[in-house]
């Protein structure tokens, strides 16, 4: 383990709930974890499971990754950071990203329009309203009329951006405390360091299969990646990354219908790339070639499928496991 290296854990697990999660969520600042983070798609908001981990898990720092910026009015977004700052002081993070289509438009009826724009307008309305500022102020994708919060959070969190390419993980250097980024290889973090430079902090969820059956987990991830990497995001990402190539099989045949196609032609290379699997050991130490790679926050994500119980997962994973 890198000194001082952060060392992430995914809130809530896999194959609970957020009520069943308590005891485990419990467990890991003394497993070493320094982090918990929340997602949001389709199962649990983004904003609950670090509250109750706030008090579940003193000491661990808790940080959404992320919270889309075009299914909460700003102001709102603004209150619910502000909760999360009280209830954690100084160890609340605040991820925000442009999300995709089908989470914006498809499930929650909102528009998904100049995506960087809206992430960028949000980011600079939250900095100021989180200090209390009245915000009276017309940004590009929206306009925001005397704005005040009720209560302004003591310690203000930093703000990180869910970030994919050059444009998006310049902002989050230069504007945010930080960048997030997702389905990536320990070979990928350097060109990602690259666009964001050496002092801006660099998260990444990372997903992870306990388990020896390689045939099991390529299959299990072929699934997985085939319903990620054909969102136009990641595949513009891929195609950055330099796997444009390797990839146009895949998106031929989803393009076609043919979803069973698609999910053959994605090579094992990739799959071994992007998700995490071996033993623990061989899992903890792939994990530590992403820190050494220029990673500081790796964000585990243990995945249904292995031989053990992600229960045991977590505690196998953890930093301080001998």
């Amino acid at each position: 383990m890198a000194t001082g290296a952060r060392w992430g854990m995914t809130i809530p697990f896999y194959d609970r709930s957020l009520a069943d999660s308590r005891d485990l969520i419990a467990e890991l600042p003394g497993l070493g974890y320094t982090d918990a983070w929340s997602a949001e798609v389709n199962g649990v908001d983004g904003f609950v499971p670090l509250a109750m981990a706030a008090e579940w898990a003193p000491g661990v720092r808790l940080g959404s990754a992320i919270v889309p910026v075009s299914t909460r009015g700003p102001g709102l977004l603004a209150m619910s950071a502000a909760t999360l700052a009280d209830l954690a002081p100084g160890r609340f993070v605040l991820g925000i990203g442009a999300s995709s289509p089908a989470i914006v438009e498809r499930w929650n009826a909102g528009e998904f329009v100049k995506p960087f724009a809206r992430t960028r307008d949000t980011l600079r309305f939250l900095k100021k309203a989180l200090t209390g500022e009245k915000v009276t102020e017309k940004y590009e994708t929206f306009e925001i009329k005397g704005f005040r919060l009720e209560r302004a959070p003591k310690v203000s969190p930093k703000i990180v951006l869910a970030a994919l390419r050059p444009r998006m993980l310049r902002l989050a250097a230069e504007e945010a405390d930080g960048a997030i980024t997702n389905w990536l290889s320990p070979q990928d973090v350097p060109k990602i360091r690259a666009e964001i430079g050496p002092d801006t902090e660099l998260i990444a969820r990372l997903f992870v299969c306990v388990s020896t059956d390689t045939g099991k987990v390529r299959e299990l991830g072929r699934w997985m990646l085939a319903s990620y990497l054909t969102v136009p995001v990641y595949a513009a990402f891929h195609d950055w990354l330099g796997r444009g190539e390797v990839l146009r099989p895949m998106h031929e045949a989803w393009a076609a219908g043919d979803r069973q196609a698609a999910l053959k032609a994605i090579p094992d290379e990739v799959v071994d790339d992007l998700i995490v699997h071996g033993d623990a050991a061989t899992c903890r130490a792939r994990i530590q070639q992403y820190v050494d790679n220029g990673l500081d926050t790796p964000v585990l994500a243990p995945i249904p499928g292995g031989e053990i119980p992600i229960a045991q997962a977590v505690r196998d994973l953890a930093p301080n496991r001998e």
